[in-house]
């Protein structure tokens, strides 16, 4: 694929754009709490973006917006199979502690009853745009890349709790056209999508709470400490929320607050600070750091066995975990969740190889073949977030020394998948613009509703795009790997 307009500019157009683009950024919330300043709660920059929005071919923009409602039912459906979670993590559950601390807790709530059984997710599925053929290997990077050859949607997660990006994903749209706007390119919206994610998942969290029926109750943003660098894009739904419907109040405490000031009563309705509880929206709580003591797995424990909707409730979380995917992936499992054809099949054709490291002869098998072509694979444990997959000569190096250990059940192996690569500028505060071999991962959100079977919302609901370096291995914005992105339909 090429770039949108013929790369690199000239200094002049360079200097022009850029400083046009990080004031429009500024002016309208594109912004984050500065991490050189953390002991100060007002310093500002803006948030990191590529200055041109990157090409994506609209036949595969189009797969990967049709494919989320189905994606919405399937974890659904997942989550409801208690034999099926139980079996799949049955292995993990022995070994990793954080997982186990989670199943602890589904388990608790099985087994006295879900005191509420309207269910709330909001969703994003990420995927790279990959290519059928295999690539040479890179002399000069692990990374290797697709530059030719048919691409493929092929699906590297889906985050099932904390789901970021809505609310930038919006914004960074508005900046791109501005800056093709100012290079003379003026017939644009159809290039670029409409996107109303963050407008259409606050949707999500208002149905939820009239769903829940009182008019005083309010929604709790389950969130980190208050300087992180996460905040702006929470108190973009939060403020949101508010300005669409004046009557809800949304509060945001971190779970150590939550354990020490909330009160479940013996109806199980929760009550913090004396207001009734009706939605429990997590933007914290996906990974180890975030229960640092007993307290933190308190609060999750007693936020689970309420009647708040819980956004999302533990087994919507435990169903987005690796080892879940990688059983998904497996021949005539997704069956066993959808009962139409086209959904299977649609579902289906995202999926890259994924191969379980289970002791036996399928795990045996795995840890000879990605030992052998560790640059083929990816190795994933069950974590969120971003900055926890194991790449390259790393991937043999831990099989090695997990070879014969029953930790080796924490990880899934999953194909490499080598996206397309197309030059861009990265714009991040205090550096000058980089023009970069780059690579995208376009993220696909959806809302999802259900009262046991009765589905009651499942929409696909925007986009978000992130694009790196291509010589890096690992994604991410708020570590500064990755810068936020739109897709330019081609």
């Amino acid at each position: 694929m090429e770039p949108v307009v013929p790369l690199p500019l000239d200094s002049s157009t360079l200097e022009s754009l850029t400083s046009s683009a990080k004031d429009w950024a500024i002016l309208n919330g594109v912004a984050f709490l500065t991490s050189a300043h953390n002991d100060a709660r007002d310093v500002y920059s803006f948030k990191r973006f590529a200055l041109l929005p990157s090409p994506v071919p609209r036949f595969l923009f189009d797969q990967a917006k049709a494919v989320q409602q189905d994606f919405n039912l399937l974890i659904h459906k997942v989550s409801q199979d208690r034999e099926f979670l139980t079996r799949c993590l049955k292995s993990v559950v022995k070994v990793d502690d954080f997982t186990a601390a989670l199943f602890d807790i589904y388990e608790q709530v099985q087994g006295e009853g879900v005191a509420q059984p309207v269910r709330l997710g909001l969703y994003r599925s990420d995927y790279l745009l990959g290519s059928t053929n295999v690539p040479a290997a890179s002399e000069t990077s692990q990374n290797t890349v697709c530059t030719s050859g048919k691409l493929q949607l092929k699906q590297t997660e889906i985050n099932t709790i904390a789901v970021t990006g809505a609310g930038f994903g919006e914004k960074i749209a508005g900046l791109h056209k501005h800056g093709l706007r100012r290079l003379g390119l003026t017939d644009i919206n159809k290039n670029i999508p409409d996107n109303s994610a963050l407008n259409q998942n606050v949707d999500g969290l208002i149905a939820a709470w009239e769903q829940y029926g009182s008019s005083k109750a309010i929604i709790v943003f389950v969130v980190e400490d208050e300087r992180c660098g996460r905040v702006f894009n929470q108190r973009l739904m939060e403020f949101t929320i508010m300005e669409r419907n004046p009557s809800i109040t949304v509060t945001r405490y971190n779970l150590k607050q939550i354990e020490e000031n909330a009160e479940l009563k013996p109806d199980k309705t929760l009550f913090i600070h004396g207001s009734e509880v009706a939605v429990v929206y997590f933007r914290a709580g996906y990974s180890p750091d975030h229960y640092p003591t007993r307290k933190e797995w308190s609060a999750r424990l007693k936020i689970e066995r309420s009647k708040a909707i819980k956004c999302p409730c533990i087994s919507y979380h435990l169903a987005g975990t690796k080892k879940v995917q990688q059983e998904l992936a497996q021949p005539g499992v997704l069956e066993r969740f959808l009962e139409d054809p086209r959904a299977v099949g649609r579902v289906r054709a995202t999926f890259a190889g994924q191969y379980t490291l289970e002791s036996g002869l399928e795990g045996d098998k795995t840890v000879q073949m990605a030992a052998m072509n560790p640059q083929d694979f990816i190795m994933k444990p069950q974590r969120e977030g971003g900055g926890n997959n194991i790449f390259g000569e790393d991937i043999r190096v831990l099989l090695n020394t997990l070879r014969d250990s029953e930790e080796r059940s924490a990880y899934v192996v999953m194909d490499r998948i080598h996206p397309a690569v197309v030059p861009n500028y990265h714009i991040k505060p205090g550096e000058v613009p980089k023009l970069l071999q780059s690579s995208s991962e376009l993220g696909i959100f959806g809302v999802f509703m259900a009262e046991g079977d009765r589905v009651i919302l499942n929409k696909q609901t925007g986009h978000y795009m992130r694009t790196k370096d291509s010589s890096a291995t690992e994604e991410g914005i708020d570590n500064g790997v990755s810068v936020m992105d739109s897709p330019f339909l081609v």
